[in-house]
């Protein structure tokens, strides 16, 4: 059950109305209830990992928040963790680490037979376990205070908009909306249907065409034309950040509806004009996570390195990002790019910052389209490396790039195509810039919005794919 299908449009539909006749303490109970059933959708089974997970944080955050004692506290913390990982790396790691073991051992001349589970990927594990965790290592540190209320927590973690890709949102964010009454806005409601009908948009007319285009060309044999990657990589990067954030912008929408404040999770990430920038806008609730929960204590522990401790910290974290991505060489090797952009940028900030800014307007804005142009192509680059099939495919395709750079009429089309396809988006994602809104459309009057929305309307109606395609984070 998608966000995009009709029987998630059926289904919300009853439980908004459900919502609507509930008391707080009902609202909550029917919520749970329809997020199991929501969850169900895809495999009743794999709910009983979601229990076991956050059972245990449930307990061990009481038994931590309860004890004075460090050495037990450490237990419970470590316990919870363990359990998490052990479960997350069963279902997820547990073939690509075996099959990885078998090529190595093979290059000494080792032939092993190791165990391969034949089980499917529990889907949204990566964005639960991660939010169950977080919360018991907040309760740890005494940031919070745990819930007594199992039932509240269940739905913390299990809340339907957010289960499957997030946002990531904290305990300190969602819990105390889900334990306190929430108030109906009609301003809300408005809002809500806004960023419904927008991420929609996002995700049916722009990601899911520009999807047949990514499609043709990653499963396409070699050898390959450079042109055409080049292409295919600009489709590829609009696919997966209307894809994503299209997600995003529907889970806001429809926790906007019923109430609940959820966070932006992308703030226009291809107006960075630097790595850093771009992690501050790209999947902001996991890069805060990341920052948080890994980066942070790992440099605290190498803070006697000096730089080299931070190097040590930006590289395995975002190695350790690229493998949360998926269980495949591709996304180590994403993220050990990410992580080495982001190395460079702080070696090289300090040299940045000595060049002067153009006096003139004109100038400063050219040198500011220059650099973001710039850092689209190196994320370009990278969404190479996430996109391919193999480490040899990715190969292939950067000599594509390099060695065989060829137009054809083809390509001419598929330029068309791809403007056609994003033009709307960049006209509107400029005004959210320059206003720094991304609530501008929807705050102009009302003859703007409905020309905008009719045209919206019809783009989907028409041009829109409606197979009810997943989500692309739905694989991690």
């Amino acid at each position: 059950m998608v966000f995009n299908s009709i029987q998630f449009t059926l289904f919300f539909i009853i439980v908004y109305i459900l919502y609507l006749f509930l008391n707080h303490r009902w609202q909550n109970r029917m919520l749970l209830v329809a997020s199991c059933i929501f969850y169900s959708a895809w495999d009743w089974r794999f709910l009983f990992l979601i229990f076991v997970s956050l059972t245990t944080d449930y307990l061990c955050s009481l038994k931590i928040h309860a004890s004075d004692n460090e050495k037990r506290r450490k237990f419970f913390l470590v316990l919870s963790i363990l359990i998490n990982l052990s479960i997350l790396g069963v279902f997820k790691y547990f073939n690509f680490f075996v099959s990885s073991l078998k090529v190595f051992l093979g290059c000494f001349g080792l032939n092993i037979h190791p165990i391969v589970l034949q089980i499917a990927l529990p889907i949204g594990i990566s964005f639960y376990t991660l939010k169950t965790m977080s919360y018991t290592i907040d309760v740890y540190t005494r940031k919070i205070e745990p819930t007594r209320s199992y039932l509240d927590y269940f739905l913390f973690v299990i809340f339907f908009p957010l289960l499957l890709s997030g946002p990531i949102m904290r305990a300190e964010d969602l819990l105390p909306q889900i334990a306190s009454p929430r108030k109906l806005r009609l301003d809300w409601f408005y809002e809500g249907c806004y960023l419904i009908f927008w991420g929609l948009f996002q995700k049916i007319f722009i990601a899911d065409n520009l999807a047949k285009i990514v499609d043709f060309v990653f499963n396409a044999p070699a050898p390959y034309n450079g042109v055409q990657v080049l292409l295919t990589l600009y489709a590829f990067a609009f696919q997966i950040y209307c894809d994503f954030a299209g997600y995003s912008n529907i889970a806001r929408g429809l926790g906007r509806c019923m109430g609940f404040d959820i966070i932006i999770n992308f703030n226009l990430p291809y107006f960075a004009t630097n790595p850093q920038e771009f992690w501050k806008r790209w999947h902001i609730s996991l890069s805060t996570w990341l920052h948080d929960y890994l980066y942070t204590p790992i440099a605290f522990s190498k803070r006697s390195w000096g730089n080299w401790g931070v190097v040590f910290a930006l590289m395995a974290t975002f190695i350790l990002c690229g493998l949360w991505h998926g269980a495949a060489w591709t996304f180590v090797i994403w993220g050990a790019y990410q992580g080495m952009l982001l190395v460079i940028h702080r070696f090289l900030k300090p040299l940045f910052e000595l060049i002067s800014s153009p006096k003139s307007i004109m100038n400063r804005r050219i040198r500011f389209i220059i650099k973001v142009i710039f850092f689209f192509h190196l994320a370009c680059l990278g969404w190479l490396i996430f996109r391919a099939h193999s480490v040899g495919q990715s190969l292939e395709m950067l000599q594509a790039l390099v060695f065989n750079f060829k137009f054809s009429k083809e390509s001419f089309g598929v330029i068309l195509n791809i403007i056609a396809l994003i033009c709307i988006l960049l006209i509107v994602q400029v005004f959210q810039f320059i206003k720094k809104d991304q609530l501008f459309i929807f705050k102009q009057n009302w003859m703007i919005r409905a020309a905008f929305y009719y045209v919206i309307f019809y783009l989907i109606l028409i041009f829109g794919v409606a197979n009810g395609r997943e989500f692309v984070y739905f694989r991690f």
